[in-house]
């Protein structure tokens, strides 16, 4: 990445208000969920690692979707603090309401067309925690998607959860344009879509100044490899969720040791 440039006085005073959410919270450590979750053994290694949350993927037509059946049984096996994330396609106010019922504590994920009056209306106007996806663009348009205002009308959510736009739903392991994102927006954000161990620090970097927070979220980039070297959907490598986790804490280390280097561009 390269080095910040110096600021003029007047750049530096605007610079230090943008990112004041994130000069606040530098220090504070950046949460990870492992999503699309299908199998015990895959928890568990995700729990191993010290994730924060796993995600269980309620959409029938995904290739790593469950059923909320088995969703409470794998979030049986989760400890004290570790959060399930339940992900909902465009799914009826009494279907995500019932299966929300199933698992304890679960948050609810919204990644369909969902309105924020969906989304109040199928948590119960909020009083369970969800998370809403914004579906960014590729390429150069992810220029012309207002998150600010997409914040803002969603602004009963949790955090905005930012993942690429691709056909279909459920995540499509494509990374957007992080740069193109606005420099300051008053949410807490989880950034998602085509994150790898390999990745994931440069993403930390560039997307936590720009709001009140940053977690991430993976599910392809941490998925096994078949024999013809693509991933297996819906199947872990333990060793990659591994690796994920240690360049999250990396990124962290580079941004507590100097948090001003990497102001994004704005």
């Amino acid at each position: 990445m390269n080095q910040a440039t110096p600021l003029t006085t007047t750049a530096l005073a605007a610079s230090q208000r943008l990112h004041a959410p994130f000069q606040a919270s530098a220090n504070v450590r950046t949460r990870i969920k492992i999503c699309g979750l299908t199998r015990e053994e895959d928890v568990d290694a995700a729990v191993a690692a010290g994730a924060d949350a796993v995600g269980f993927v309620l959409y029938a037509p995904s290739p790593r979707a469950v059923t909320p059946q088995r969703a409470a049984q794998l979030a049986r096996r989760l400890p004290p603090f570790v959060t399930p994330v339940l992900l909902f396609v465009n799914e009826s106010t009494p279907n995500v309401i019932a299966a929300s019922t199933m698992i304890a504590g679960a948050t609810v994920q919204f990644h369909g067309d969902e309105t924020p009056q969906d989304c109040l209306a199928a948590t119960h106007q909020g009083a369970r925690p969800y998370l809403r996806a914004a579906r960014i663009p590729l390429g150069d348009g992810a220029a012309q998607f207002d998150l600010v205002k997409y914040a803002h009308d969603y602004s009963h959510a949790q955090a905005i959860l930012l993942d690429a736009h691709v056909d279909g739903f459920g995540g499509g392991g494509k990374a957007f344009n992080w740069s193109l994102l606005p420099p300051s927006v008053s949410s807490h954000l989880v950034l998602s879509g085509g994150l790898t161990p390999a990745n994931v620090t440069d993403g930390i970097l560039q997307v936590r100044p720009r709001g009140l927070s940053l977690a991430v979220d993976v599910s392809s980039g941490v998925e096994a490899d078949g024999p013809d070297g693509k991933p297996i959907k819906g199947i872990k490598d333990a060793v990659k969720i591994q690796r994920f986790v240690a360049a999250v804490r990396a990124a962290d280390a580079q941004l507590a040791k100097n948090p001003h280097e990497f102001l994004s561009a704005t």
